[in-house]
């Protein structure tokens, strides 16, 4: 079997005899020539209408899949398809299934790993794509993508791909839900997987089909995961952010409030910045540390030390921190009380103190909850 053709389905008795018989109309000529031995399989992922019965009518066949999800339809009949290459497209009639067999032969002829049919080069018909998905969503995506993975793709979001099996099976894909079509990319591109686009489109569906994308849900889930296959990128970038406010923040406390040529530096909304910036890089960083539990990627040695800590030492740690805490306060409440409970002219202080007490106290929580979690895996 040179190819399999998979259409996940969920409930598509009125597009899905048109979709099979738009694929067999691209890829009959080829096989009636002897070149194409190919199989259409339909992944049910729970329909209670009449797509089965219409699949089997059609000559798909039919791969019932329980877990629900567009990425866990796809990965069960991509799991058992036949073919060498694996094409698959949504089942709603709005890719341009004709362009099968050039996706199939522009794959083959460049052996690619992987081959998409890119809407954004092709032709969009009027209705076909909401302008927010078109010029914004699917662009910025694609764009943090190839900056972050460096591919050369044109088109992220796009249903209609052919994939060789044997590399699929090499990747790990996990995804369940939309953000299978991210993953199928980022986890080519980091095993250096050859790519190929093909120019396509896309039609405007059915009048009154209510479509299984949500916008704001499905682009974040698409974006969470982008961001987390890239963790460096967070642990850099925070620590960096720490330690240039960090420093800022002992400046100001030992210069104090300073006028550069009319400029007034070092005063209480610097260090009340500083103190924003330092917890916001902390936060960058645990989301790192977060990350590389389950990343393959090696942190940094600082990172690597922070998530193994020993469990006395992180006692030890919160408990110093604790203790350090409940003092400034105590010598807060002493201060006040030393001049009578009237109004006290700490903040100088205070701000850069908080700063280096709240940055370690947030790391060790944070470090904390990273051994609960290695814990219950």
């Amino acid at each position: 079997m040179h190819l399999t053709f998979v259409f996940p389905c969920l409930n598509e008795e009125g597009t899905l005899a048109t979709c099979i018989h738009a694929v067999k109309q691209s890829l009959e000529p080829a096989a009636q020539r002897g070149e194409l031995i190919y199989e259409i399989v339909v992944a049910d992922n729970g329909s209670t209408d009449r797509s089965r019965e219409i699949a089997l009518l059609a000559g798909a066949r039919v791969v019932p899949v329980s877990e629900r999800g567009y990425g866990a339809a796809l990965r069960g009949g991509i799991e058992a398809a036949l073919g060498s290459y694996v094409m698959f497209a949504d089942a709603d009639s709005t890719y341009l299934y004709e362009d099968a067999l050039a996706l199939y032969q522009k794959s083959i002829k460049a052996d690619a790993d992987m081959g998409i049919a890119s809407r954004m080069t092709g032709k969009i018909e009027r209705g076909a794509m909401p302008p927010l998905h078109r010029y914004l969503g699917t662009p910025v995506l694609t764009t943090l993508i190839n900056i972050l993975f460096k591919g050369r793709l044109s088109d992220c979001n796009s249903g209609f791909r052919c994939i060789r099996k044997s590399a699929y099976d090499q990747w790990g894909i996990r995804s369940n839900g939309m953000e299978f079509a991210s993953e199928l990319l980022i986890k080519a591109l980091k095993h250096r997987a050859k790519t190929v686009e093909i120019k396509s489109g896309l039609r405007p569906g059915p009048e009154g089909r209510v479509a299984h994308l949500r916008t704001w849900r499905d682009g974040m889930r698409h974006l969470l995961f982008i961001l987390s296959e890239r963790p460096r990128l967070f642990e850099v970038a925070g620590l960096a952010l720490v330690l240039i406010c960090t420093t800022l923040q002992f400046a100001s406390l030992v210069v104090g409030p300073t006028n550069i040529k009319g400029l007034n530096i070092f005063d209480l909304h610097t260090k009340g910045l500083m103190l924003l910036g330092g917890l916001t890089g902390m936060q960058a960083y645990l989301f790192a540390c977060v990350l590389f539990l389950k990343e393959r990627d090696k942190p940094l040695p600082i990172t690597r030390r922070s998530i193994e800590i020993d469990e006395a030492n992180l006692f030890f740690l919160l408990a110093g921190l604790c203790l350090v805490q409940a003092m400034l306060v105590g010598a807060v409440i002493a201060n006040w009380a030393l001049h009578n409970f009237a109004n006290l002219d700490l903040a100088q202080v205070l701000f850069p103190i908080i700063h280096f007490l709240t940055l370690p106290g947030m790391l060790a929580v944070g470090l904390l909850a990273l051994h609960v979690l290695k814990k219950s895996d």
